[in-house]
């Protein structure tokens, strides 16, 4: 996946990402114009690769040594999505670094196997107290191996 451009991933499709995570909308996910607002994405974004590296890891990721803040996101929407209906967050590492990974992230609604919007998701691994670079602990880095292409 590593090198592609933005019009290749938005010709990804549901399938194309190793993992998928459900993530249900909320009532006040929605703006006044009666779709999922360009904000919350964002948060669709975090919230399914932190569940993923929660879940996959077996670890309060909050716990460790060193930990992602996020360097760099962006974001292609390709059309709307709807309160109510479960999104399908897909995930995948574009790129695992020594200190940093790059993200992809697929979000579908409904049956359609094409993105309602593509993201570029960047966690820097820092340490907890002095926030300096650091290193990818080991048990995120062997949960993010599967994820690269």
């Amino acid at each position: 996946m590593s090198g592609q451009t933005s019009e290749q991933t938005t010709e990804r499709r549901r399938g194309d990402y190793p993992v998928l995570r459900t993530i249900t909308t909320r009532w006040e996910d929605e703006d006044v114009y009666g779709h999922v607002n360009n904000v919350v994405y964002y948060s669709y974004f975090d919230t399914a690769v932190n569940g993923y590296l929660i879940e996959a890891t077996g670890t309060d990721t909050r716990r460790l040594d060193a930990y992602g803040v996020v360097a760099e996101t962006g974001c292609r929407y390709l059309r709307e999505l709807r309160f109510p209906g479960d999104v399908q967050a897909g995930l995948a590492v574009t790129r695992l670094g020594r200190s940093s990974a790059v993200y992809e992230i697929g979000l579908f609604q409904g049956e359609s196997d094409e993105p309602a919007a593509v993201g570029k998701f960047v966690h820097v691994y820092v340490t907890g107290a002095e926030r300096t670079v650091t290193p990818v602990p080991d048990v995120i880095r062997a949960v993010l191996e599967k994820l690269a292409g």
